[in-house]
């Protein structure tokens, strides 16, 4: 088996919360070996959003939380504090042989500290130097702080998200997860492996990334802003209708819901006919995707009728027989309790100290030659920091120590 793809890179991470975080934990899944910067006491500010925490062995509070954990697997932990000079001393020696530096902070808030672009630059030219904020590095919006749902507000997704007007509980929703962050981190990582590619196998060099949720929430709207871009119109809130082919939704059943998506013609003619009812596929309202979108709230109309006729399991069972897409709405307990998530590994084990067998979600991403298998547990606060700064600084025990009673570490 091969080394991992990022075997050999070393990333300087000075992100928190998540969209940063996700986009650092996806390149260590990856093979790098990223050295994680918190404040020493409190930590990355993850840490304090809230339980479920893990339980202490010998029953101590601690900041090991559901919300950190999803994102800082496969890294080390250092405490630094970077408010501090010689706290600013130390990242940056560790910057002069990174690869890469990621940061969150406030558009130039690292300047104060020597920490900025420019600065890491100077004493490490090739330096991927990747900036992630709400707003971007520019712009009238760029010294605000962004959160996921203020984007997914300020960036239109919620303007399409929700009930269909007229329904109960019309009007904007948030989507669930924190998604935008998500998505942001995604496009970190990819911005990171494309400026690495180009100075490693492009003979280029190194250079500052620009990511934003801001910029990733627009861009994510995909379809949707260009049906605004193409007649200048903002799409209409669907609920759980599909966004192309029709009829799809979710439809109650005798016993439950399910969901489901008719994606072509000849797919809707098996449906027709699974439901009992194939004149419906010669209806002139409904022989083509085009008519059943301009007639949509009547074919569903009819659709919710026949569904209620019988259970889910029942439905599911001739739909996939007759090759139609849907599928049941699970709660989490069903979706690891799928044959199909479980033989996919989706849940993967890791060796906590305070939890020897403690579940995570594995990566998404699956390589036939270089397989990703190796998760570490997401680090105690400050976990690595003797390590770190004795094996890659070369510091003594005493200097260490000495770091620690000044707050620095």
């Amino acid at each position: 088996m091969s080394a991992l793809p990022l075997s050999g890179i070393k990333i300087l991470d000075l992100t928190r919360v998540l969209a940063g975080p996700l986009s650092a934990q996806m390149l260590g899944d990856l093979g790098a070996e990223v050295i994680k910067i918190e404040r020493p006491g409190t930590g990355d500010d993850a840490r304090a959003f809230g339980p479920p925490y893990l339980t202490d062995p010998e029953g101590k509070a601690n900041n090991n939380n559901s919300f950190y954990l999803c994102a800082n697997r496969n890294k080390k932990s250092v405490t630094v504090n970077i408010a501090k000079p010689e706290g600013q001393a130390i990242i940056r020696e560790l910057a002069k042989d990174a690869d890469v530096f990621m940061e969150n902070y406030k558009v130039g808030d690292l300047k104060r500290y020597g920490l900025d672009y420019e600065t890491i630059k100077a004493i490490n030219p090739s330096i991927i130097y990747c900036s992630v904020t709400g707003f971007g590095q520019t712009g009238p919006y760029a010294p605000r702080a962004g959160y996921d749902a203020i984007l997914q507000a300020m960036g239109g997704l919620m303007s399409v998200t929700g009930h269909i007007d007229g329904e109960p509980g019309e009007g904007p929703m948030k989507v669930g997860p924190s998604i935008v962050d998500y998505m942001t981190g995604m496009n970190a990582s990819i911005g990171i492996l494309s400026a690495l590619y180009h100075r490693d196998a492009n003979g280029g060099q190194g250079q500052h990334i620009d990511v934003c949720l801001f910029d990733t929430v627009i861009a994510s709207l995909s379809h949707w802003l260009q049906i605004y871009l193409v007649n200048g119109k903002t799409p209409p809130r669907r609920g759980t209708w599909g966004n192309g082919g029709m009829p799809a939704g979710v439809f109650r059943c005798a016993d439950g819901e399910l969901m489901l998506v008719v994606g072509n013609d000849g797919q809707f003619q098996r449906t027709c006919a699974v439901l009992g009812e194939p004149e419906l596929a010669n209806d002139p309202r409904f022989v083509k995707n085009n008519d059943r979108v301009v007639h949509g709230k009547e074919i569903m109309s009819i659709f919710a009728g026949l569904f209620l006729k019988q259970p889910v399991a029942y439905w599911l069972e001739k739909l996939e027989e007759a090759g139609v897409p849907s599928g049941p709405i699970n709660n989490f307990e069903q979706v690891f309790s799928d044959p199909h998530v479980q033989s996919r590994g989706m849940r993967v084990k890791v060796n906590h100290p305070f939890e020897p067998d403690l579940s995570l979600v594995r990566n998404a991403l699956t390589l036939s030659e270089t397989p990703i298998k190796d998760y570490r547990a997401p680090p105690l606060l400050g976990e690595h920091t003797q390590e770190v700064l004795s094996g890659k600084l070369g510091y003594d025990a005493g200097k260490i120590e000495q770091l620690k009673q000044q707050g620095i570490v």
